[in-house]
């Protein structure tokens, strides 16, 4: 048996996309950059993907900027806007990826800013009123995410997009778990940066993409040559871009069909799980993006309970993917007012396209196994009788 549950941390290349990509390894193999018919042609995969990339966000085709993923359109929006104004302040979450909350920690540790991370509720959400609140007249970035990558709760982004143009402050989004599957239109949302990732989209690792609204002036990030208007050196990667524009593609035409496959799915996901005593859905009461159930069980530590799974051929996750090695306990779920033993007991479960009915089934029926076999063993469900697992 295999079954991944595991699609916030990546996707399995699309076929289609596969093969949009080819040509662009063989045939088509110049450089983007170069003036001749080899390099025009390979630079049709740049435009594709930057025209596919402005099409489901709402943008212009020139606000759209190729990255090497997430991480680099983060650090990217990040640090360019803090070095750009050079000092000041800068407000974030809690419970930001780590590509976003590093950056930040760098800033203040080296650069000397100051920076306000605002906690969320027991439901993962900000609070837009302590957010206002928390904006100081050297306020030079607002950096919050779409839609968490542990919970799949979707933060407030219009209330947020709206008070961060009242003052005048950009607005950094990380939508690299969002982008694809839900509609994001830019302009209407108030976003002035916008990171994407094609691999969390049935595309390519190593590539992605930074929404730079005209007008926002984030320093270079990297120096060399003159690619994206001299903002971002370095060789375009022409079989990823082909990549990115056909997943991005996809996903902007099989949004509507995906999504009712995803929900369809969680939903007996979670009623299964339910029926296991001492069971918690994480975010349950908040929007959140379809096919994402993160789970906590009672008295289990969760990587005992991945383990077992693993074993029977069953990807999930302890949290998310850059984190998931460490022992600690989510910090996600620790933000949003968990307990240790809860934060341990927690399993993301994340449904794509080729899930089924009938996986779903069978992982409710291992869990239901092994969350019992677990609870005999477990001295903390032992000690704690009165929670009536069984």
């Amino acid at each position: 048996m295999e079954i991944y549950l595991d699609h916030a941390a990546t996707t399995n290349t699309d076929k289609r996309v596969f093969e949009a990509m080819l040509p662009y390894f063989e045939e088509h193999f110049g450089n983007p950059s170069s003036q001749h018919g080899y390099g025009r042609t390979a630079n049709k995969a740049v435009s594709f993907a930057k025209e596919q990339a402005a099409k489901i966000l709402g943008a212009k085709t020139g606000e759209i900027y190729l990255t090497s993923g997430g991480t680099e359109s983060d650090n990217w929006a990040i640090k360019g806007i803090a070095e750009a104004a050079g000092k000041g302040h800068i407000i974030t979450t809690q419970v930001e990826h780590h590509a976003v909350l590093d950056c930040c920690v760098y800033l203040e540790k080296k650069r000397g800013f100051r920076v306000t991370y605002l906690p969320v509720n027991e439901e993962g959400l900000i609070n837009t009123e302590e957010l206002e609140k928390a904006i100081a007249p050297d306020t030079v970035l607002i950096s919050v995410m779409f839609a968490n990558n542990e919970t799949g709760v979707i933060m407030p982004v219009r209330n947020i997009g709206g008070i961060a143009k009242s003052h005048g402050i950009p607005f950094h989004t990380d939508a690299v778990q969002a982008v694809g599957r839900v509609p994001i239109n830019v302009a209407e949302l108030g976003i002035d940066l916008l990171s994407i990732s094609a691999h969390k989209l049935y595309g390519p690792k190593g590539i992605g993409a930074l929404y730079i609204k005209d007008g926002i002036t984030p320093e270079r990030f990297m120096h060399g040559g003159g690619q994206e208007k001299g903002l971002r050196a370095g060789t375009y990667n022409s079989p990823g871009a082909a990549g990115l524009g056909a997943a991005l593609r996809i996903a902007d035409e099989s949004a509507e069909k995906d999504n009712a496959h995803h929900h369809a799915l969680a939903k007996r996901l979670e009623d299964g799980l339910l029926k296991i005593a001492g069971t918690r859905i994480n975010g349950a009461n908040a929007s959140r993006l379809a096919g994402y159930v993160n789970a906590s069980f009672d008295g289990i530590d969760s990587l005992a309970l991945m383990v077992r799974l693993d074993f029977e051929g069953i990807a999930v996750s302890t949290g998310s993917a850059c984190t998931s090695g460490s022992v600690k306990p989510s910090y996600v779920l620790r933000a949003m007012g968990r307990d240790e033993n809860e934060a341990r007991a927690a399993l993301r479960f994340t449904i794509g396209r080729d899930n089924t009915e009938r996986q779903i089934d069978s992982v409710i029926s291992l869990i239901t196994k092994f969350v019992g076999e677990l609870r005999a063993i477990t001295p903390f469900a032992q000690k704690n009788g009165e929670k009536h697992f069984a």
